[in-house]
């Protein structure tokens, strides 16, 4: 949202540090998909920013653009949101037979390693004001950028999970 992040941090003895800011509800969804290639072990991370809340077609929208890119069988691990359910889901996914499904329990976002890279993304991007949506927009798609670039913090989104990796 364009509220704000604010979190702890550094200032000068007795300068309370200020984050002006209009408040606006403008908001930005974002949905994703953290890849790992058992074969290669080539790490990936595919995004899509809307400036609208995410529905089921727009996940069965981003799901055919992940087949396009990704090879072979695909095991998509998620968790129970209504958006991965539903008749336009279930069809899709039964067109496609290259997709195994693994659920998480509900309420289990300690196992879901796409909750690592919000974390490391939203801390880079804390205590600033953007000023409108297409700023949000830019910020965001930069630091989703730079964590996709960097195995590493691709890496440790994985490893940071509850899951057990091998």
């Amino acid at each position: 949202m364009l509220i704000p992040l604010l979190l702890r941090t550094w200032a000068p003895r007795g300068e309370t540090p200020i984050v002006r800011h209009v408040y606006r509800h403008e908001r930005l969804s974002v949905i994703s998909a953290l890849t790992l290639s058992p074969r290669r072990r080539h790490w990936g991370l595919y995004f899509s920013l809307q400036v609208r809340n995410i529905k089921g077609r727009d996940v069965v929208v981003f799901l055919r653009f992940l087949l396009r890119h990704l090879r072979g069988p695909v095991v998509l691990v998620w968790d129970e949101a209504r958006i991965h359910k539903g008749r336009r889901m279930e069809d899709f996914l039964m067109r496609n037979g290259r997709l195994q499904i693994e659920r998480f329990p509900k309420y289990a976002p300690e196992l879901n390693p796409a909750e690592h890279v919000w974390t490391q993304s939203k801390r880079r991007m804390a205590n600033g004001s953007p000023q409108g949506i297409e700023e949000l927009q830019r910020t965001t798609a930069k630091e989703l950028g730079r964590i996709q670039g960097s195995r590493p913090l691709l890496r440790s989104c994985l490893h940071a999970s509850d899951l057990a990796w091998p």
